[in-house]
């Protein structure tokens, strides 16, 4: 079952084997689940900013001070990372892939990220940090099934 934009028009796909009333409820959940997608694809970099402020917050509240990026954004040319860090200007860069994911998973890779402004490299420190994100164990399974599929590669 899916549901998609064609134009102007909304084209959904279900089995032909459903009553009236199953059709019925799939159309409603999958034109919710069209909407939903279609909200976070407008995520701009205003909110992105906004996450990474509540992110901080919440989970390096004592790296306040280095744990803030003088700049973050949503960007098209990361076609091999779900995001990126550059400590030393401390610009992060997210991939506009992740703009249709859930907001769990997009938490994960911006607390990813802002753990680099703390601690640049991998090591245990810096998963200690990200390990503070309750849902991290299963954002990473799910981006380790979307690297699977497509080639992305996990930071």
């Amino acid at each position: 079952m899916s549901a998609y934009r064609d134009g102007e028009t909304v084209v959904v796909l279900i089995p032909d084997k459903f009553s009236r009333a199953e059709e019925s409820e799939w159309v409603d959940r999958m034109l919710a689940r069209l909407a939903a997608r279609e909200k976070r694809a407008r995520r701009d970099d205003a909110e992105l900013a906004a996450r990474a402020r509540r992110l901080t917050s919440q989970y390096l509240h004592e790296h306040t001070d280095t744990a803030v990026p003088v700049s973050i954004r949503w960007v098209r040319n990361q076609n091999g990372r779900w995001g990126s860090c550059t400590p030393a200007d401390r610009t992060i860069r997210i991939s506009h892939r992740i703009q249709e994911m859930p907001d769990w998973v997009v938490d994960y890779v911006l607390l990813h990220e802002l753990a680099h402004l703390v601690v640049p490299s991998h090591n245990s420190r810096f998963w200690e940090l990200v390990g503070r994100y309750p849902r991290a164990e299963r954002a990473r399974g799910y981006l380790e099934g979307i690297s699977a599929a497509t080639g992305f590669v996990v930071d």
